[in-house]
C-alpha cells in the first residue's frame, strides 16, 4: 500500500497506527480527523514534518468533504478508526454516537465505493477498506468462553450499538457490492497518548495527584487488555495480508478485573513515584455504570493462525511502559488535562475544516 487514508488519526489508536506507518514503512499517510475533544495532534508531533504525512481536518459526515479527500489524495487503502468511543458519554449523549459512528461510516463507505468503482483494474483489485471496531459489539460474556469472529452481536450500550451498526454496514457493502472491506474487533487498548477519561490513564494521573481512584461497583468487571502498539501492528498486518470480506478479532490474552488493573498501576507507582504511597489507599468505589457488561474476552486464534500475529507485550511489560510514559511526558498530560492542546492545534494548524 503506497498511500493510506486514516480516519480518526488524531485519536489514541489512530495516532499509534500513523506513527508506526511513518517510522517503519515507506507508505504515505493522510490523517483525516474532525478534531473533537479527544483528537490531539500533539500526539503526532514526531511525524508532523515528514513529507509522507498529511493532515486534513474533515468531518466524515460531510459528504462533499469526504469526496474531495478521495479525489485529491487518491488513496490505495482506507483505515477507518474515526468514532465516538467512550461508553459513559454514549449513555448521557447518544446522538453524537449515532451521527459519527453510523451516519459517518455510511458517508465514508459511499464515497469510498464511488472512488473504488472508478479505479483502474489493477488499483481496484489492490484497494482495501479496513474498518476498525470493538469487542463490545458482542455484548457480555459469562464466567467462561471467548468472543470469536462468529459470535452473535448483542450490544448493550449506545456506543456498542452504534459500532455494531457500522460493522453491519461494512459487511453489507462487501456482500452487496463486492466492495473489498475488512473488519477487526479489538479488546481494550492501553498505552501512551491515551486520553485521560479512560481507566488506566485516569488512575495514573489521579494517583500521582493524590486524588481518589474511582472504581465502578465492586471492581469485578473483566476486560481483555491489549497494548496499543501491538494493536497497531495487527491492524497494519490485516490491511496488508487480510482477506477481503473477513473479520479478525484482536486481543491481548490478558483478562483482568478492573480492581486488578488499578492495583497493578498502584504497585508500579509505589515503586516509580513513591510520593503518596501506598497509592491503593486512594481507591474509591462508586455507583456502577448503567448496563455495565460483566466480562469481555477475545479469542485471537484466527489472526495468529492465518496472519501470524501475536502481541509482543505482556500486560505487565505494557503497563510498566505506560506508567513510565505518563510520568515522563508531563507536558503532554498537562496540555490535555488543561485543554491547552486545543489552543496549540489552532496555533499550529489553524482552521483546516473542509468547506
Amino acid at each position: 500500500m503506497k498511500k493510506i487514508l486514516v480516519t480518526g488519526g488524531a485519536g489514541f489508536i489512530g495516532s499509534a497506527v500513523i506513527r508506526q506507518f511513518i517510522a517503519e514503512t515507506s507508505a504515505s499517510v493522510i490523517n483525516v480527523d474532525k478534531l473533537t475533544y479527544a483528537g490531539n495532534l500533539q500526539s503526532l508531533v514526531s511525524v508532523a514534518d515528514n513529507p509522507r504525512y498529511c493532515f486534513e481536518q474533515v468531518d466524515i459526515c460531510d459528504a462533499a468533504g469526504v469526496a474531495r479527500l478521495f479525489r485529491e489524495h487518491q488513496p490505495d487503502a482506507v483505515m477507518h478508526l474515526a468514532a465516538e468511543s467512550h461508553v459513559d458519554r454514549s449513555i448521557t449523549g447518544p446522538a453524537a454516537f449515532i451521527e459519527t459512528n453510523i451516519v459517518g461510516t455510511y458517508t465514508l463507505l459511499a464515497a469510498a465505493r464511488e472512488y473504488w468503482s472508478n479505479l483502474p483494474n489493477d488499483r481496484k483489485e489492490a484497494f482495501r477498506f479496513h474498518h476498525i471496531s470493538t469487542d463490545e459489539v458482542y455484548g457480555s460474556l459469562g464466567d467462561t468462553g471467548f468472543f470469536t469472529e462468529t459470535t452473535a452481536y448483542q450490544p448493550n450500550s449506545p456506543y456498542s450499538a452504534s459500532k455494531a451498526s457500522s460493522d453491519h454496514l461494512v459487511r453489507a457493502w462487501h456482500h452487496t457490492y463486492g466492495f473489498p472491506s475488512l473488519t477487526t474487533n479489538c479488546s481494550n487498548n492501553y498505552g501512551p497518548y491515551h486520553f485521560p477519561e479512560k481507566l488506566i490513564p485516569l488512575i495514573i494521573l489521579n494517583a500521582v495527584n493524590g486524588k481518589p481512584l474511582p472504581i465502578y461497583g465492586k471492581g469485578d468487571n473483566i476486560r481483555d487488555w491489549l497494548y496499543v502498539d501491538d494493536h497497531a501492528r495487527a491492524l497494519r498486518l490485516v490491511l496488508e495480508k487480510g482477506q477481503a470480506g473477513e473479520t479478525y478479532n484482536i486481543g491481548g490474552w490478558n483478562e483482568k478485573t478492573n480492581l486488578e488493573v488499578v492495583h497493578a498501576v498502584c504497585s508500579i507507582l509505589d515503586e516509580l513515584h513513591p510520593q503518596g504511597s501506598p497509592h491503593a489507599s486512594l481507591i474509591t468505589y462508586v455507583q456502577d455504570r448503567p448496563g455495565h457488561d460483566r466480562r469481555y474476552a477475545i479469542d485471537a486464534d484466527k489472526i495468529a493462525r492465518e496472519l501470524g500475529w501475536k502481541p509482543l507485550e505482556t500486560f505487565e511489560t505494557g503497563l510498566r511502559k505506560t506508567v513510565e510514559w505518563y510520568l515522563g511526558n508531563t507536558d503532554w498530560v498537562k496540555g490535555v488535562v488543561s485543554g491547552e492542546y486545543q489552543n496549540w492545534i489552532k496555533q499550529n494548524y489553524g482552521d483546516r475544516k473542509s468547506s
